[in-house]
């Protein structure tokens, strides 16, 4: 069977994907430092569901440090290397911007070096809608320009794909960039709009919403995300022979590197996603609309067609079937 490393194993993403591979039976090396960006004892929990399985192997490491990623490599040739470890959130990157040229930058480097160094058949790595910045024209496409970024986490993702290229070019490594839109799900972070809305009901605390709750997100449910990981991981990019060199295409190149939006095509009005979050939880949200905040988008929504045409898949599952599927792993969880 196949062998994976999968970078951020103990996050949201990387939980769910290690664990689907797992189930189809394939060997899986997980990477992560469990760093105290959102409480530790859940990505612990995460770690206790995948070590059930003898086919996971786990190790405490951040993906910036060098030697540590060496010896990752050296040890191991995989058939598939998803990097989805990362420091994430616009909002923290305002106040941390160190942390992400550390994770974000030197990190993928590592992962580059390494996959390098061994040979690794495809490299997949995760992006963000967030790189398409002060970009207006909707649907998103992965030929847009993507010159703009509006806070510095959006502008590690974009740097990163770029290294990414150079190595693909450079060295032949194949490489598939995934461009995440608003993942939400069970086991998802608390940093994010689901969750810190779900707790602050749940308690009869305010729920905070920013740009007046007028903000409109491409949410994409997790199980979604990790179909379009596993169907791209089984589906090297090629080089394309006839890449117009002359009005370059962002999306493919003439290395083996292709670039792809993984978002559900729907998007949702804050306001509305709350109203749905209400319905499911029985309990009537109290407001506190707020300004909009510096390096948020005012709306994001993928064009997945070239998705949906090369790994005959794009993500399908209904706002509010996502929403039901999150409270109620919320209330097992939490009690």
């Amino acid at each position: 069977m196949a062998r994976y490393l999968v970078t951020g194993a103990a996050g949201f993403i990387g939980f769910h994907l290690a664990r689907r591979l797992l189930l189809e039976g394939s060997t899986v090396v997980g990477l992560d430092n469990l760093n105290a960006y959102y409480d530790v004892r859940l990505k612990r929990d995460r770690l206790v569901i995948l070590q059930a399985q003898s086919r996971f192997q786990f190790a405490e490491i951040d993906v910036a440090d060098h030697a540590a990623m060496q010896n990752v490599f050296a040890g191991d040739r995989f058939d598939v290397v998803f990097h989805l470890a990362a420091q994430a959130g616009v909002r923290h990157s305002l106040d941390h911007p160190r942390v992400y040229a550390d994770s974000n930058l030197t990190g993928t480097l590592e992962v580059l070096e390494g996959c390098r160094q061994a040979g690794t058949g495809h490299l997949v790595f995760a992006s963000s809608s967030s790189v398409y910045g002060s970009n207006t024209r909707q649907p998103f496409r992965e030929s847009d320009g993507c010159d703009h970024p509006l806070s510095l986490y959006a502008a590690t993702k974009r740097c990163g794909e770029l290294m990414i290229h150079s190595y693909s070019h450079l060295f032949g490594l194949p490489a598939t960039g995934m461009r995440f839109f608003t993942v939400y799900g069970p086991w998802g972070r608390p940093d994010m709009a689901l969750f810190r809305f779900t707790a602050a009901m749940l308690a009869g605390r305010p729920i905070p919403v920013f740009g007046q709750g007028r903000l409109r997100r491409d949410f994409t449910y997790v199980d979604d995300v990790v179909e379009a990981l596993v169907r791209v991981g089984e589906r090297p990019p090629r080089a394309n022979p006839a890449w117009p060199a002359v009005e370059p295409d962002p999306a493919s190149s003439s290395a083996p590197f292709r670039i792809y939006n993984v978002g559900a095509q729907q998007p949702v009005e804050l306001l509305a996603f709350i109203d749905e979050l209400q319905r499911c939880l029985g309990v009537t949200a109290r407001l506190e609309l707020l300004p909009d905040q510096p390096g948020d988008v005012a709306s994001t929504c993928a064009d997945a067609s070239s998705l949906l045409h090369d790994m005959g898949f794009a993500p399908r599952t209904p706002v509010n079937e996502g929403i039901a599927r999150f409270v109620k792993w919320y209330r097992e969880y939490y009690g």
